[in-house]
């Protein structure tokens, strides 16, 4: 049976992150993608203009009419935007036993706060410990942890170890902001640590590429993949829409990657 993914996000209206983006990767990986909205943005690939928070106890009611009646065989986190909406998602999701992958979605690309300060500690406390995959760029890790982004691959394990001991059973340090040719994830569990490498690819397009890798890993957990194989085969795809992204001509800023670069290809 196809499995059925859950995300919990924000709306972007140009298609190329949040719910949005969501939907497509976790189609392209095999899954049936539902979602339950946390916010509206105003948006386009030159940033974020407005945003509309949903009430906290609709987030709770969207998730709960969900598991009321669909089996639901992963969950991913995004946007989360305040501390209600984080209470309001952790209250939801208490007795989930499905993998849950979090992405803590702070900072939009053109640089609006996604997350407001009192919510940090709400994820770090009540998200956190639920995570079967934490999914945090490097700035984000080091604002979990009160410290500066790390700038090697040393840090990297060593700050992916820090959040383990937060709580998440698995936490993938995306490495895209450090300097070089490569762009280096690095998956830390409480027992190993795994590189997953690709090379770094020169575009502009790539709005989204966050929500695109925690989505279609959840996909690949829903799919019944063990932590490291489904977190390689959503690199591999993410890889792929990256490097893909150029055959689109979507905005005049930062575009999205091509989530079905792997369906045409196939098709072509």
């Amino acid at each position: 049976m196809i499995p059925n993914v859950l995300s919990i996000a924000g709306s972007d209206p140009s298609g190329g992150a949040g719910i949005q983006a969501d939907l497509k990767a976790i189609s392209a990986n095999g899954a049936f993608a539902m979602a339950a909205l946390t916010a509206l943005t105003a948006q386009n690939t030159q940033g974020v203009s407005a945003i509309h928070l949903v009430p906290p106890e609709f987030v709770a009611t969207q998730i709960k009419a969900v598991f009321d009646d669909i089996t639901v065989d992963a969950v991913k986190i995004g946007m989360i935007a305040n501390a209600s909406i984080a209470e309001a998602v952790a209250g939801a999701l208490k007795t989930c036993t499905a993998p849950i992958v979090l992405d803590p979605v702070m900072i939009a690309k053109g640089g609006a706060p996604l997350l407001q300060p009192d919510a940090v500690v709400i994820v770090r406390d009540k998200l956190l410990p639920l995570a079967s995959l934490l999914t945090p760029n490097l700035p984000e890790a080091a604002h979990f942890l009160g410290t500066t982004p790390a700038t090697t691959r040393a840090d990297m394990e060593r700050q992916g170890r820090a959040l383990i001991d937060m709580g998440p059973r698995a936490v993938l340090m995306k490495g895209g902001h450090l300097d070089g040719a490569d762009s280096p994830d690095c998956l830390v569990t409480a027992q190993t640590t795994t590189w997953l490498e690709s090379p770094r690819v020169t575009t502009k397009n790539t709005h989204g590429t966050g929500c695109t890798l925690s989505s279609a890993s959840a996909a690949q957990l829903a799919k019944g993949q063990d932590m490291p194989d489904a977190v390689a085969a959503a690199k591999a795809y993410v890889s792929t829409a990256i490097a893909n992204a150029d055959l689109l001509n979507v905005g005049t800023g930062h575009g999205p990657t091509h989530h079905f670069a792997n369906f045409e290809a196939s098709t072509s």
